[in-house]
């Protein structure tokens, strides 16, 4: 029986059902995948080589865009990464140190806003509390001395005096000539506001020494402009506390009585004004060579607002001259002479304290000529005197 053969085609373009027969163009077939990983490497090689004539130009383009999406992508996100979102905390080194008690740490977030900041006094048991500060004129008052064996004593009471007085006070001492260091000593010592000035006005007449040197004062204060009650205070009166508060009462000028020793030294008189509350009616007068007088005051009687030297403007001053002590004028008729040139006439004077009812002042006559002025203000002989007898 003859056989028949049938020649094998190298090529099988069929496929078989039963999956016998793979084709070399199958997707599971060897030579495909193959080609496809020889393809990938020689696209990749292309692309970094720059080689264009192998692969179709539609790939390359496929492969170089794939390559920069993901390389942008990657940058993209590298950038997002670093950008600080929302609250991040500061990593520093670590504290490894030990405490004991630390307090815990707050985290305060939110914004505090302080719409009022209140001052108190926070009350102590049994403290009182004090508040000591009151709005005071000041009291400019004038000295003027002279070396004499009892200046020391002279000075330290009046600065004693106004040491207990309520500050702002000024202690205007005025010497002739040349500034003592015994007098400076002094002054340094009382731990009061003063200043120490010197009249360099070459006198005839030794009389007329206190007039200048209470002129110096004047031009002092009226050069500075010092705000204040002017009281004229010799070293040798004698002054009480309740004087110097009356002062700051007084608006423009006041006056009020002294008691005063008289010439025989056996009584007592009063020279200064009278009074109806405030207002001056009247002047007490004993001396009938006084009698002439305008206003019968003392130097010590009476004080004023120093604005009156310097601020015209706010006074009507009876005369535009400089206001000062004549020394042309005769002797008791120092005072009417330089009140007439601050006020006209008694209404614009204040008289205190009220009623002038009474002495804050007193002025003594015991000056003692006999005892000689020892230098230095030291007794360096016969000081065994000065100590008890046992």
């Amino acid at each position: 029986m003859a056989s028949i053969r049938r020649t094998l085609s190298p090529y099988q373009d069929r496929s078989h059902q039963n999956g016998g027969n793979v084709s070399p163009f199958s997707v599971n077939s060897p030579s495909h995948k193959l080609n496809s990983t020889s393809r990938f490497a020689l696209g990749v090689r292309r692309f970094i080589g720059g080689e264009k004539h192998s692969l179709p130009r539609k790939g390359f383009r496929t492969w170089r865009r794939s390559i920069y999406s993901c390389l942008s992508f990657f940058l993209v996100g590298f950038l997002l990464g670093l950008a600080p979102f929302g609250e991040f905390e500061d990593v520093r080194s670590p504290d490894f140190s030990f405490e004991v008690n630390r307090p815990p740490i707050l985290d305060v977030k939110e914004d505090i806003v302080v719409d009022k900041v209140e001052l108190a006094v926070v009350k102590r048991e049994n403290v009182k509390e004090r508040f000591d500060y009151v709005a005071r004129k000041q009291v400019i008052v004038v000295t003027p001395t002279y070396n004499r064996a009892l200046q020391a004593y002279y000075l330290n009471r009046l600065g004693q005096v106004l040491r207990l007085v309520p500050p702002p006070v000024l202690w205007i001492v005025v010497e002739m000539d040349v500034a003592s260091t015994e007098t400076a000593d002094i002054l340094r010592g009382m731990g009061i506001m003063y200043r120490h000035l010197v009249c360099t006005k070459n006198l005839t007449n030794i009389k007329d020494r206190g007039v200048h040197q209470r002129n110096t004062a004047l031009e002092h204060i009226e050069h500075h402009k010092l705000d204040g009650i002017v009281y004229f205070a010799d070293d040798d009166n004698i002054y009480s506390l309740e004087l110097f508060e009356t002062l700051r009462e007084i608006s423009r000028f006041g006056t009020w009585p002294v008691a005063m020793l008289a010439q025989s030294k056996n009584k007592a008189v009063l020279e200064g004004p009278v009074c109806n509350g405030s207002q001056v009616i009247g002047w007490h007068t004993n001396e009938k060579s006084k009698r002439l007088r305008r206003f019968h005051v003392d130097m010590s009687g009476f004080a004023f607002n120093s604005t009156i030297l310097w601020d015209p403007k706010r006074y009507k001053k009876p005369t535009s001259r400089s206001i000062r002590q004549l020394d042309t004028i005769k002797e008791g008729f120092q005072e009417t002479t330089f009140i007439e040139q601050l006020v006209e006439d008694e209404s614009q004077m204040e008289g205190t304290p009220f009623g002038c009812s009474k002495i804050l002042n007193w002025h003594l006559h015991l000056e003692a000529h006999e005892v000689g002025y020892p230098k230095g203000w030291l007794l360096q002989n016969n000081l065994h005197l000065l100590l008890p007898i046992q």
